[in-house]
């Protein structure tokens, strides 16, 4: 039992960091959030009547926290609760299981076509495309109204009471906006602050927190929408871009360890889904990603992180197709991985209901441990998406059955992301949200077990 002379020095410490870190003018703090970690504490003051955290400090240990244990994946080594105390992983057994954000900060027209009208943005193929459409601050507006409403505060507590308990935030570079280059490159600006409104929901929800570089400078990927730009060439792999990218991953790493709204955050992805190349990517490999590693570590150890509370820092497993992510690394501590499993575009799958169902349920998809399986959807290919076999909603049996059979199998990974939580479509294969609506995805996830599928 920790000592009441603990709790004491750990109130007389909060009480001195509020006396001395906030201007008199906000008065006294009204809340004071204590975080106990390991080999540490770390307090927020919370003042004014906007109830704004207005500072960070990490206090020194006490003795009496070391038998504690605290890590970043959920469940497998830290609890997180939601504000009422609820624990979303425990029906999980630890696994993850969670929707993307698709089209909250990195917009892809094709998700959401009225959605990319409203903004102004109709004809255009990329977000850098439609704030040269519209004007930067015109841009900013429009942009301002899809960040206010696609995602609200209500489709976080849906997500909760579907059984999720975990969230992928695709994010562009361009969200630190000190690094787009003000005379060549154009992107809507402001977004951070509705991130951080975000992430502040999903804290309070008790979800977990995947924050993803989508978007990187240069574009990772020709002629993609998720990238922010329709670049020709994929211009990313060269060293002077992987410098923008880094100066992204610190920045988003302070603003993780030191903004209570981000307390759940427990992973920070470096690259969504590099050129499928190993030639192509050797740099990445060599120096990018050993970088990032050592970019964000210190930042963590300028903040006096404890080991134990480092972010997990995710790279595409080496099945993904870019080379072994391990490569050059020389410490991998709280490494993860991330593969993206869509049926639809293998050429290599046979395209039948059978098949694909035998293919889920002995589906290879990572080679590293931990690994998340952070897309994957219910589509087919284009060409039988609409025909009478394979038709949603004279379907649903299959697709209800095809669902347990991707989730059985991810989840003897570390779980699953669905891309995505909701589009504009008209039908669910590519909407989580529109998936429970159809009564093919269960709010009962732990039912999945009872389809009786892939039990061979």
């Amino acid at each position: 039992m920790v000592e009441r002379a603990f709790w004491s020095d750990v109130l007389t410490l909060c009480l001195g960091m509020a006396s001395s870190t906030l201007s008199p003018s906000l008065g006294w703090p009204r809340h004071i959030f204590i975080d106990i970690l390991p080999f540490n504490v770390r307090a927020w003051v919370v003042s004014g009547p906007s109830k704004q955290f207005m500072a960070f400090t990490r206090l020194a240990a006490l003795s009496a926290l070391t038998t504690l244990t605290v890590a970043w994946l959920p469940s497998t080594d830290k609890t997180i609760t939601s504000s009422n105390g609820t624990d979303l992983f425990a029906v999980s057994n630890g696994k993850i299981r969670g929707v993307n954000l698709g089209s909250q900060f990195v917009f892809e027209p094709w998700i959401a076509m009225q959605a990319w009208s409203d903004i102004g943005c109709e004809g255009e193929q990329s977000e850098y495309d439609c704030v040269v459409k519209l004007g930067q601050e015109a841009a900013n507006d429009a942009f301002a109204e899809h960040w206010s409403s696609w995602i609200t505060e209500d489709d976080i507590a849906e997500m909760q009471s579907y059984g999720l308990n975990t969230i992928r935030i695709p994010v562009g570079y361009w969200m630190k906006e000190d690094l787009i280059y003000p005379d060549s490159e154009y992107f809507p600006q402001g977004g951070f602050d509705y991130l951080e409104q975000l992430c502040g929901w999903a804290s309070d929800a008790g979800l977990y927190i995947i924050i993803d570089l989508h978007g990187a400078p240069g574009a990772q990927v020709a002629k993609n929408a998720f990238t922010g730009q329709f670049a020709d060439t994929p211009g990313f792999y060269a060293e002077f871009q992987y410098d923008r990218a880094l100066e992204f991953l610190e920045w988003m790493a302070t603003n993780i360890h030191t903004n209570y709204n981000f307390r759940n955050v427990g992973m920070l992805e470096v690259l969504n889904e590099p050129v499928q190349n190993a030639d192509t990517t050797a740099s990445m490999r060599s120096s990018y990603y050993p970088n990032a590693f050592n970019a964000i570590r210190a930042v963590e150890q300028e903040l006096n992180i404890a080991r134990e509370s480092y972010l997990h820092i995710q790279m595409m497993d080496s099945i993904w197709g870019a080379g072994d992510p391990h490569e050059h690394l020389t410490d991998d501590y709280f490494a993860a991985y991330d593969n993206h499993r869509y049926l639809k575009w293998d050429p290599s799958v046979q395209v039948s209901k059978a098949n694909y169902i035998t293919t889920s349920c002995n589906d290879k998809v990572a080679t590293n441990w931990p690994a998340i399986i952070g897309e994957w959807s219910l589509s087919v290919p284009d060409h039988v998406a609409q025909t009478p076999e394979w038709e949603p909603y004279s379907n649903q049996d299959f697709y209800r059955t095809w669902f347990a059979a991707q989730v059985k199998t991810y989840e003897k990974q570390q779980g699953w992301i669905f891309w995505t939580w909701k589009t504009q479509l008209g039908e669910y294969r590519w909407s989580y949200r529109d998936g429970v609506d159809a009564g093919v995805i269960p709010t009962d996830l732990n039912s999945v077990y009872d389809e009786g599928v892939c039990n061979s």
